[in-house]
């Protein structure tokens, strides 16, 4: 539906302000680590900007330290994503339509959307999305977030329905609540990669932790014969 290349959703990190705090150097330092240890997208995430000068400099120097080694998006905000030269945005249900962010990205940029219900799945075959992520898959401090999570099997069912939509090679991941030990049986349910923030960022040695999750992915892939 766009002329932007496959995403790799097997492991997708999200550095969230909230959890990773506000210092551009660590965030860029973090993200390294993160790809150096297997992460195939990264996402910078701060859900309420009081500073959006200062979220452009975090933003512009996390993708200088990656230096293109994997893709970053930015998390609601296509504006800064456009004025960082990031790759793509990620949007939310309430967030700029699919449309208008492709229209203001253009082609070549990710664009990213969350799938809370099968209904919303049902959509994904009118609109210019490279990929989208389901959730919340299972309980998580990281967001509030008021509907309740849709577990295991509500997550094989949006799969289901969004392999309907736009055929089986639509990247489709799975987020909140996911770490090394569930990571696996998501994989299992039908997603193709898993969104971490806390299982990944949440302590130090991030590489170790990124390494350790993708090799959980990456072998639940091989199982169900699954891998993209």
């Amino acid at each position: 539906m766009s002329g932007s290349p496959h995403v790799d959703l097997r492991l997708y990190g999200l550095l969230d302000v909230g959890i990773c705090g506000g210092d551009g150097a660590r965030l860029a330092a973090m993200a390294v680590e993160a790809a150096s240890g297997g992460c195939t997208l990264l996402q910078y995430r701060e859900k309420d900007i009081p500073n959006a000068r200062a979220a452009l400099e975090r933003i512009r120097a996390i993708r200088s330290a990656l230096a293109g080694r994997v893709p970053l998006l930015v998390n609601d905000r296509v504006d800064l994503a456009l004025a960082a030269g990031a790759e793509g945005v990620h949007l939310g249900q309430g967030d700029m339509h699919p449309a208008d962010a492709r229209a203001l990205l253009g082609a070549g940029a990710i664009v990213g959307l969350t799938l809370k219900t099968a209904a919303q799945a049902d959509e994904l075959y009118r609109l210019p999305v490279d990929y989208a992520c389901i959730g919340g898959v299972f309980a998580t401090g990281s967001k509030d977030n008021p509907d309740p999570p849709v577990g295991l099997e509500g997550l094989a069912r949006i799969v289901f329905r969004g392999r309907l939509a736009r055929g089986t090679s639509f990247p489709l991941g799975a987020i909140a609540g996911i770490d090394s030990s569930n990571a696996a049986a998501v994989i299992a349910a039908g997603a193709d990669g898993v969104a971490v923030i806390s299982a990944l960022f949440g302590a130090e040695a991030v590489e170790g932790r990124a390494r350790d999750l993708r090799a959980r992915v990456d072998a639940a892939l091989a199982e169900r014969g699954g891998a993209r």
